[in-house]
């Protein structure tokens, strides 16, 4: 699947919600492996197309209601190297859990050895967008995750510090997002693809 012909010359108005329905249509594998294929222009032009597309919603991340149950997006970014990744996210336990989630990035074995696996917080700001706060560390993970890491483990600081990432909304199941050090944007974008667990 192709999507570069949606954004040549420019991805208008029309051609975004040609996009948007191409991506709702398509099946799981398809849809994943299509956002892959998204360059960091591309990446650009969808993250200031879908700006009015509507505000996120933890369902969209995380779309069952149980606490602790993991939702696994995929991801590439705009780097040039380990552009390839996923974030893994949760809805909170305890008695209050709040309009927020938890997560962390799962990465290649090396990228996590050395930096950390990337923990964080998520919640939704003002405009509707999903902000991940790499400062504000989950206190408890599901089982299966990894140790969770501070932002200023082993090299993590030279990745994580200052770090929050704005997620806007593409689809039912792709958003795309940018990332921010110090409240500055840095440059760089990624798109992810939340994988539903198959119907049994």
């Amino acid at each position: 699947m192709y999507l570069g012909v949606y954004f040549d010359p420019t991805l208008d108005e029309e051609r975004l919600e040609r996009f948007k329905t191409m991506l709702d249509t398509a099946g799981p594998w398809a849809r994943r492996n299509a956002c892959r294929t998204l360059t960091r222009a591309q990446m650009v032009a969808l993250y200031d197309a879908v700006e009015a597309s509507g505000a996120m919603s933890l369902e969209h991340f995380v779309p069952s209601g149980e606490a602790l149950v993991e939702a696994i997006h995929y991801g590439k970014n705009s780097l040039p190297l380990f552009s390839l990744f996923q974030k893994r996210f949760c809805r909170p336990d305890g008695e209050d859990p709040g309009e927020a989630l938890w997560g962390y990035n799962h990465n290649d074995a090396l990228v996590s050895t050395v930096v950390g696996h990337g923990y964080f917080t998520a919640s939704l700001n003002e405009k509707g967008e999903m902000v991940i706060d790499y400062a504000k560390v989950p206190p408890r993970k599901p089982a299966a995750w990894p140790a969770i890491t501070q932002p200023t483990d082993r090299l993590g600081g030279l990745v994580w510090k200052g770090l929050t990432d704005h997620i806007r909304k593409v689809t039912e199941h792709v958003s795309i997002g940018m990332a921010f050090r110090d409240g500055k944007p840095e440059g760089s974008y990624f798109v992810l693809c939340r994988e539903d667990p198959p119907v049994v």
